[in-house]
């Protein structure tokens, strides 16, 4: 099969990471006999350095002409720093976002049975954790009306949500319930907000036509407490954008590595897949970062994206090897020897 990959590799570590995630993409395709066709582009603060904006028109041209998205990461120290730049690269994956209409991320949160105990969570509260989040990507707080007033001593953000993008959010996240153990839980804070009010109500209306799932409606902050106490206890739960933002990053850490995450968008034109972590500026060059959630959102982009489940399976089954056998970059080594983030790759791919 020919596939066409739009690679977006982005600032910090993302090209680092991206260009392990390419070995492996590779070694699959030869050892099933596919095509990839890779077409880079810029976003985030590269963009910005060479064209002035973080997601040009070329870049958008590249990713609606492709088969699926491979990302790195986005962000750079001197934008964090300044708070009155107008241009961001943060910017560009909001605009990313719309413009692909990639309104779903996708977060599985799961455990390694050879890392279970660098969780800093107690063993027994996060054995057999396996859920998934499904965050709102196109609504919400990000995108609604925002500004001063009272000469900037007043700030303000709306939060705005359609009743039409909470069914589309919800419709996946019934669809996904039934693929696994038939169980949702819809997180909002309807006891204060109105938008929260309109999720909860919406996402009532539709228990009628999934009948074998039960369905659960529980409180953002209540979540934030129990994803620690009981992570295990959850299958698909679906939120809104900014409660989601907050939650998935959370239950990032009870796999004991944010850099072994991976993470999906679905899109009205494509999908986007990427590792769940940030740019990290601080390990840019080095080749120390942590390659493996790039790689498992390369397993994600075989599934979901090309309805490849061996190809998905032989990746997740070679990380699991290198977790195993310490073949990790030093955030996982321990005491132990560190592997650089090119030579983690290489060893994936050479395995594969």
């Amino acid at each position: 099969m020919k596939f066409k990959i739009a690679l977006l590799a982005g600032d910090g570590i993302g090209p680092e990471v991206i260009n392990q995630a390419v070995k492996v993409v590779n070694a699959v395709a030869k050892k099933f006999n596919h095509e990839i066709s890779w077409t880079e582009a810029l976003t985030g603060a590269c963009a910005i350095d060479a064209v002035g904006e973080p997601y040009p028109d070329a870049t958008h041209e590249i990713c609606m002409a492709a088969d699926a998205v491979l990302f790195g990461a986005i962000g750079h120290p001197r934008f964090d720093n300044d708070p009155k730049a107008k241009v961001r690269p943060e910017q560009g994956l909001l605009k990313m976002r719309q413009k692909l209409g990639l309104f779903a991320n996708v977060r599985p949160t799961f455990t390694f049975p050879s890392l279970i105990d660098n969780s800093p969570l107690k063993r027994e509260r996060i054995e057999g954790t396996d859920l998934i989040i499904l965050r709102e990507l196109t609504g919400g707080i990000y995108f609604g009306e925002r500004g001063r007033r009272d000469d900037g001593n007043t700030a303000f953000d709306t939060c705005v949500y359609t009743r039409s993008e909470v069914q589309r959010l919800a419709k996946l996240g019934f669809e996904m319930a039934m693929s696994r153990s038939k169980k949702l839980c819809c997180v909002d804070k309807a006891n204060v907000l109105e938008t929260s009010r309109l999720w909860r109500e919406t996402v009532q209306n539709m228990e009628k036509d999934y009948p074998e799932v039960t369905v659960s409606y529980e409180f953002v902050d209540a979540v934030a407490m129990r994803l620690v106490q009981w992570p295990n206890s959850y299958d698909v739960i679906i939120t809104e954008n900014l409660f989601g933002d907050i939650l998935t990053d959370e239950a990032s850490v009870i796999s004991g590595s944010m850099g072994l995450m991976p993470s999906s968008s679905i899109g009205l034109h494509t999908s986007l897949f990427e590792p769940i972590h940030g740019s990290y500026p601080q390990a840019a060059g080095k080749d120390i970062a942590n390659p493996l959630a790039t790689v498992l959102s390369a397993a994600m982009m075989f599934e979901d994206a090309f309805g490849l489940k061996e190809e998905a399976e032989v990746i997740r089954n070679v990380v699991n090897q290198s977790l195993a056998e310490g073949i990790v970059t030093e955030d996982l080594s321990g005491d132990k020897k560190a592997y650089k983030t090119s030579e983690v790759g290489d060893w994936l791919a050479k395995n594969i």
